[in-house]
């Protein structure tokens, strides 16, 4: 292995929210066992809507993870996230008192902020006058407001800072925080989540005419076939810590896994003629790795479930491995896209993929599309020696961003 990787940032602790479950093992058991956490909308009646259904966080009460001054002050997004940073970093187990302050960083990923309490908000307003707009207007809504209540709430007053680069923002907010390792920082706290199940939340969403409108939700969502028709959106995500090589060290901690490599680039315009850029970003983030890409056993999928975006991520896939040249996967199908907190939630399903040595498995899709020709799991999980996964994301807009990781 490369010195390169010797010194790569080990991922020591994981928290995750997210449909598929609340915790490590409950995720992870629900992705092997395919149990979608896909149904129709709850936080508000979508009978009048054309998607009715979303991947929603089964259980999750904010009063019993969130301190009570905090619920009121800021947006179900957030609550979520000061849950999964809670549980992340009392599984990395460092004591956070030992390490100075301006040692611990914060950066997370942001597609939408804080729209659920923002239309709340702004109700009120509308209904009423000014006067019933609360202080908490001004900052709940705000992209960065999970980065700041985490960073003020454990006390970590290095560089912080927001990626908001919807899915593909969750990678780059992980490659920022690896940055950060090697500035100076020893723990990072990364990651994201996202909640826009919300009236206002899912209009925005609409109007990007991305989302599927497919009334049974298992066959909404089929990225790389030929049903395909968009994807379905939803809720929670996964924040990670990672620590410096040498933080993790000197107390250690083997974690999950390390962050060897990472690419992100956009996507020119549709009118330019200019080819996309998975392909190029899929090669600098493996090039950045120190590997090769015979080096990759696993492909975590962003598979948008939108054909042109499918062909595009299969054709560069085979391009950089050869025709069914590695698996690929993608376990979102169980909780759709969940923009801010999607990509973060793949990294910690590819890290217990290679902890555990099983690729999990792409539900509801019987078969890739056999123009794609692309190895895509399906069925069952599979047992494979996994040492290395590439893990992809793309979001509206162009963003495309590439992360690798080792065992």
């Amino acid at each position: 292995m490369t010195t390169t990787a010797h010194a790569a940032p080990v991922i020591t602790g994981l928290g995750i929210f997210a449909p598929t479950g609340i915790g490590v093992e409950a995720h992870w058991a629900s992705v092997l066992a395919g149990k979608s956490g896909i149904g129709r909308i709850g936080r508000f009646d979508p009978s009048t809507y054309p998607v009715r259904y979303a991947g929603q966080v089964p259980g999750f009460t904010a009063g019993e993870e969130v301190p009570s001054r905090l619920i009121s002050q800021t947006d179900h997004w957030t609550h979520l996230a000061l849950a999964a940073g809670e549980a992340a970093l009392a599984d990395c187990g460092a004591d956070l008192t030992a390490i100075p302050e301006y040692e611990m960083a914060v950066v997370t990923s942001s597609s939408s902020g804080g729209t659920e309490f923002g239309q709340k908000e702004m109700t009120a307003l509308y209904q009423n006058d000014p006067s019933w707009v609360g202080a908490y207007q001004s900052i709940a809504w705000f992209y960065a407001a999970t980065t700041g209540q985490l960073s003020i709430r454990h006390k970590m007053r290095g560089p912080c800072g927001v990626i908001a680069g919807e899915q593909a923002g969750g990678l780059d907010a992980i490659g920022q925080a690896r940055r950060l390792t090697r500035k100076g920082s020893r723990l990072v706290v990364t990651g994201g989540t996202d909640a826009s199940l919300c009236p206002y939340g899912l209009t925005a969403q609409l109007s990007t005419r991305k989302l599927s409108t497919v009334p049974d939700p298992e066959r909404a969502y089929v990225p790389f076939t030929a049903e395909a028709s968009g994807y379905l959106p939803g809720e929670g995500g996964a924040i990670l810590v990672l620590e410096s090589a040498q933080a993790a060290a000197e107390r250690g901690a083997e974690g999950y896994g390390r962050v060897l490599g990472h690419a992100s680039g956009f996507d020119p315009a549709p009118e330019s003629g200019r080819p996309r850029v998975l392909l190029r970003t899929a090669q600098q983030a493996v090039q950045d790795a120190g590997l090769a890409a015979s080096d990759i056993d696993v492909v975590f999928a962003d598979a948008s479930g939108l054909p042109e975006d499918d062909r595009d991520e299969a054709e560069a896939l085979v391009s950089l491995f050869g025709p069914q040249g590695v698996p690929v996967t993608a376990p979102k199908t169980l909780t759709g896209r969940l923009y801010g907190g999607g990509a973060p939630l793949d990294v910690a399903t590819a890290l217990l993929a290679l902890r555990e040595g099983v690729i999990p498995h792409t539900p509801h899709v019987t078969r890739a599309a056999d123009d794609y020709a692309i190895d895509l799991v399906t069925g069952a999980p599979r047992e494979a020696a996994l040492r290395h996964a590439l893990v992809l994301a793309r979001g509206h807009g162009g963003f495309t961003s590439a992360l690798v990781l080792g065992r």
